[in-house]
């Protein structure tokens, strides 16, 4: 590997921190992965970018750009270790976050509770004002009543203060007025306006944006300087990228003032990563499959395109866009990618519940202890204990034989916690951990396609992630996949994803208007000013106006709707004509999304989207040998167990970095590199393509 242009993207997960280097000219990648530090990522981080850097034997100013993906965000709302926060808004208006939604997840239980508020009721403070639903000043601000707010913010220790009035959407004029008193009155807390963090309507949704901006604000802006005082130190010159949640990276200046954006900074770039990968496959419609140490994360991505929604909730039972118990969590109105996640990883726990049935997760034994095979203090049996008592894991092959595990361990954890309560036998239960993990992975990719509206069968599947290859075949297999796809080194992935993503920045305006009434101009002058903030915004992070582009999107719904669908807008100059073609596609979208419509019905704008691209120039693949069969790369056979009424079958073991183009493997096979480990269930076989993929197939 050349010094020259090398390229680092850093994935900071629950259980691993992950680290891809890469050369620009030659395609070549070196990776590693070390135990994450929950208690301090940056520490992990300091050690995989270290680490990583000596063995590539240059040093970190031989470094041309750096990208992070972190959980840090979602991590301290879940935990709830968010700082003390305050909350300005209209008078009238302070139960906003106690009434929250007239949503109830489980009509039927009588002891459900509503997660607690990030901001205490009596930290939610009024300010005397009010603008209309069209934007005029109804009654101006009382700047007396924001300063007395403010000494009482300051007796109660605030750290951070979200400010969310009426309509500011429509008027942000008191919000920054309010500002400007609070900067006077309490110097060095961080302030939040909501016209600048979610400019539109629903007031507790806005509400709930901003306050989280507020909550995480100073938690993300001291693991920023923390990360970019430990890079420093490694001589790191250039800019520190961070991964949002829309799938775009972004400067971490800009990351300090809308952390929000960062809450499912994580699971994006694996998407982003598994786009790609389809591409160069020539498979631009897949599913994308990371299944890490704690979750299991899945996505669709249609024409190379990842979905987006607008609106996702964070919190103890509730993560991401799709989560079917809704407002159960903390809801966010932002752009982000539509995922399902599910608590169900390489470190989920089996366990058997009170009413003697076998369950895996949503618990996880995490990087701390981790699983019981880990010989770290763990004593619970987990989904990567299960797949090491099945023979799918050499234990003296984990992390390349950096890591040794213990098959007695995991034995033992399984027998004493899952087969003597169900009086099972010890592989029998290990079956069943797998299979139950599998099902709920089934769940979600039931929820991220055939409840979407799309056929499954029309979709490969991509899987990474250090447990994703393990249980592809399987999944491929029981909803009817056509194919799978395992891409080279899957369990850093994501990390590799980092190194692929553009820039990415949204804008977004609330404009109610019926369809047919809407005024061309005011639309045409809305979106020019998104892409002026867009185009300004990019070239302060270094991209020059040739590699930036615009896309403009508008929200949709039938009039007395709740809910919209989100269209693009071609550039240019708008036209009646385009508007017309822009109500018949929303009547097509419709019928897909919910399996009618009705043309007869009038259509209205809801919001206005601008996306602001900053194309980031895509580092070359490596191409490997070509050659017809994979027999030079067979280390040996083991027995493996992949169903109960065949026990354990002599399996193939076959080294992924021996394997050559065109190769082909008839399962049972099982394919170990550093980061993970492929299964190739009976019946099935793979075949490596030029870039080191592999494809699985019905024989």
């Amino acid at each position: 590997m050349s010094q020259n242009k090398l390229r680092l993207g850093v994935d900071t997960g629950g259980t691993f921190t992950d680290a891809v280097v890469m050369d620009e000219e030659t395609g070549d990648i070196l990776i590693d992965k070390v135990s994450s530090t929950p208690s301090d990522p940056s520490i992990s981080l300091h050690q995989v970018i270290s680490q990583a850097l000596h063995t590539v034997g240059t040093q970190a100013e031989g470094v041309t750009f750096l990208a992070h993906g972190t959980t840090v965000a979602t991590n301290c709302i879940i935990e709830g270790k968010t700082v003390p926060c305050g909350l300005l808004t209209t008078h009238g208006f302070r139960d906003i976050l106690e009434i929250a939604r007239q949503i109830k997840p489980e009509p039927y239980n009588l002891q459900f509770e509503k997660p607690r508020p990030l901001v205490p009721r009596q930290l939610c403070l009024e300010a005397t004002e009010r603008v209309d639903a069209e934007g005029r000043i109804l009654v101006p601000l009382d700047q007396e009543s924001v300063r007395q707010a403010a000494r009482r913010f300051r007796q109660e220790g605030v750290e951070a203060v979200a400010i969310c009035f009426l309509h500011s959407y429509l008027n942000p004029c008191h919000e920054k007025a309010a500002a400007d008193i609070l900067k006077q009155e309490l110097p060095g807390t961080f302030l939040t306006m909501s016209s600048e963090v979610c400019p539109e309507f629903r007031e507790y949704f806005r509400a709930s944006t901003t306050i989280v901006n507020a909550a995480i604000a100073p938690i993300v802006s001291n693991y920023l300087e923390r990360m970019e005082g430990r890079l420093k130190g490694l001589s790191f010159a250039g800019h520190l990228c961070v991964m949002q949640s829309n799938g775009g990276i972004c400067t971490s200046e800009v990351a300090r003032r809308k952390p929000v954006h960062l809450v499912e900074s994580g699971p994006a770039a694996g998407v982003i990563a598994a786009a790609y990968i389809g591409i160069v496959s020539g498979s631009p419609n897949v599913i994308s499959l990371d299944i890490g140490g704690t979750t299991a994360k899945v996505g669709l991505i249609q024409d190379g395109t990842p979905k987006i929604s607008n609106e996702f909730e964070v919190g103890a039972k509730a993560t991401g866009p799709t989560s079917h118990a809704k407002a159960t969590g903390y809801p966010i109105k932002s752009s982000v990618i539509d995922l399902v996640e599910i608590g169900a990883g390489g470190g989920s726990i089996g366990w058997v519940d009170s009413g003697g049935a076998l369950r895996v997760g949503p618990h996880s034994a995490g990087a701390e202890p981790g699983p019981a095979c880990y010989c770290r203090g763990g004593v619970l049996p987990t989904l990567t204990d299960a797949n090491l008592v099945l023979g799918r894991i050499d234990p003296d092959y984990f992390l390349g034989g950096k890591m040794k595990l213990s098959t007695v361990a995991a034995l033992r954890a399984i027998e004493q916690k899952i087969a003597e309560p169900l009086n099972i036998s010890v592989t029998a239960a290990a079956l069943g951990v797998v299979e139950i993990a599998n099902s709920n992975m089934i769940e979600a990719l039931r929820l991220i396609s055939v409840k979407r509206g799309f056929d499954p069968r029309d979709f490969a599947l991509v899987a990474f992630g250090g447990a994703g290859p393990l249980h592809a075949n399987a999944l491929a297999a029981e909803f009817d996949l056509p194919k799978v796809i395992i891409p080279l080194s899957p369990g850093v992935s994501s990390a590799l994803g980092l190194l692929l993503a553009d820039t990415k920045h949204y804008f977004s305006r609330t404009y109610l208007h019926r369809l047919p009434e809407a005024n061309l101009e005011e639309l045409m002058d809305a979106f020019a000013e998104f892409e002026s903030q867009g185009r300004q915004l990019l070239l302060q992070e270094g991209i020059p106006s040739e590699r930036q582009s615009f896309q403009r999107e508008i929200d949709l719904r039938y009039a007395g709707q709740s809910f919209e669908l989100k269209l693009a807008v071609p550039s240019g100059i708008l036209t009646a004509a385009i508007m017309d073609s822009l109500s018949e596609a929303f009547h097509r979208a419709h019928e897909q999304a919910y399996g009618h419509s009705a043309p007869g019905e009038p259509v209205e704008i809801v919001n206005l989207r601008v996306t602001a691209h900053g194309h980031i120039p895509k580092p070359r693949q490596k191409r490997i040998s070509a050659k017809s069969n994979g027999n030079s790369a067979l280390k040996r056979c083991r027995d493996v167990c992949f169903r109960a009424e065949e026990g354990y079958i002599e399996t193939s073991i076959y080294d992924r970095y021996r394997l050559s183009a065109e190769a082909v493997l008839n399962g049972p096979a099982i394919v170990e590199e550093f980061d993970s480990t492929v299964v190739i269930h009976p019946g099935y076989r793979a075949t490596a393509d030029v870039f080191g993929s592999l494809y699985i197939t019905k024989q």
